[in-house]
């Protein structure tokens, strides 16, 4: 590296392929709680591979991001999904084995995995 131009072409290149964005122009959010006790429950993991599924599948409407603490420390890792016009989906104890389920089921379906939510697990 021997720019800083050269630095910024390779962040540029790092967040496009990982389809994390800033700001949103996109329909759906997908924000995965990232604060430190997110990611000692296995937050890191679980954000990788929902930016890993909806790029593998060119779901262009989608975006994936992070949050700092979402408050319910004790059901992390904690995952809320967004979707124009819906309620907001708050799903809980995700990990990287059910981002497929829910990408499928939720996101391209239109069904969330209650299952997996915070409802389900108040019960």
């Amino acid at each position: 590296m021997k720019s800083l131009e050269e630095l910024k072409a390779i962040r540029d290149k790092a967040k496009s392929a990982i389809n994390v964005r800033e700001e949103s122009d996109a329909g759906t959010r997908i924000v995965v709680g990232m604060a430190t006790c997110g990611i000692a429950a296995g937050a890191r993991p679980v954000l990788n591979a929902f930016a890993e599924e909806v790029n593998r599948r060119g779901l262009k409407d989608v975006m994936v991001t992070q949050t700092g603490c979402i408050g319910i420390c004790q059901y992390e890792p904690v995952v809320e999904v967004y979707v124009p016009g819906q309620e907001k989906v708050t799903y809980v104890k995700m990990t990287r084995e059910k981002v497929a389920e829910v990408i499928t089921e939720h996101i391209v379906n239109g069904r969330p995995v209650t299952a997996y939510t915070i409802g389900a697990y108040q019960n």
